[in-house]
C-alpha cells in the first residue's frame, strides 16, 4: 500500500509540475520562473496538508528526490514548451491539471485516513491537496484561479473522487481497487466537466 501511495504520489508531482512548466512558459517566464511556478504547484497542495495534519517533515523534504526530479524536469521542459500553440498549452493544461487532481486528492484523503482523522475531515484534507498548488500556480502567474471562477467542476470533482474512495474503503474493498476508483472518477468527471461545460447552479 506504502509503495502504491508514492508511486502515485510521485505521478501526481509530476503531472501538476507539467501544467505548471506549460503556464509559466505561456507567461514566457524565465528557466527560474518556470522552475519556481511548477515546484509551487507540485508541492503547495501537499504542504498545505502537511501542515494542517501536523505532519514532520513535510512530504516533499523527506522524499528530497522529488524537489531534484522538478529541477531536472524544468531542465528539459523550458525548451520543450517553447514553441507550443496556446491552443495546445490550453489543452495540456486542463489535461496534466485533471490527472494531478485525481492522484493528490485520493492520496491526500488516504494519509488523514491512516491518522484516524473523521471521514469528512478526510475528504476536504484531499480537496485541499488537490486544488491548493493549483491555486498559488494561477495567483503567482496572474490569473483567478481556476478553483474559484465561474466555470467547470473542479473543487467538486476532487470532493466527489475523495467519497468515492471512502466509500470503497469502508466496505473493505481492496486497497488498490479503492485508490484507482477515486482517482479515476475524479479525472474522468474533471474532463466530462470540460467537455460537456457542467457548472454547478449559480
Amino acid at each position: 500500500m506504502n509503495a502504491m501511495l508514492h508511486t502515485i504520489e510521485v505521478a501526481g508531482v509530476v503531472a501538476f509540475a507539467c501544467s505548471g512548466f506549460i503556464e509559466a512558459r505561456r507567461k514566457r517566464m524565465d528557466p527560474v520562473g518556470v522552475f519556481t511556478v511548477a515546484f509551487i504547484t507540485a508541492f503547495g497542495g501537499g504542504t498545505l496538508r502537511d501542515l494542517l495534519l501536523d505532519r514532520r517533515p513535510l512530504f516533499w523534504v523527506e522524499n528530497q528526490e522529488y524537489p531534484i526530479l522538478i529541477f531536472l524536469l524544468a531542465l528539459i521542459a523550458t525548451p520543450l514548451f517553447r514553441h507550443l500553440r496556446h491552443a495546445v498549452t490550453e489543452s495540456a493544461i486542463e489535461w496534466a491539471d485533471a490527472l494531478g487532481l485525481g492522484l493528490f486528492s485520493v492520496t491526500g484523503t488516504s494519509l488523514a485516513l491512516e491518522l484516524d482523522m473523521p471521514a469528512f475531515v478526510c475528504a476536504m484534507m484531499g480537496v485541499i491537496t488537490g486544488i491548493f498548488g493549483g491555486v498559488l500556480r494561477d495567483v503567482i502567474c496572474n490569473e483567478i484561479p481556476m478553483v474559484f471562477r465561474r466555470g467547470q467542476l473542479y473543487a467538486t470533482c476532487a470532493f466527489t473522487g475523495c467519497w468515492v474512495y471512502l466509500g470503497m474503503t469502508y466496505l473493505q474493498f481492496n486497497d488498490a481497487a479503492a485508490l484507482l476508483a477515486g482517482i479515476i472518477s475524479t479525472f474522468a468527471l474533471r474532463m466530462l466537466a470540460v467537455k460537456f461545460d457542467l457548472k454547478l447552479p449559480a
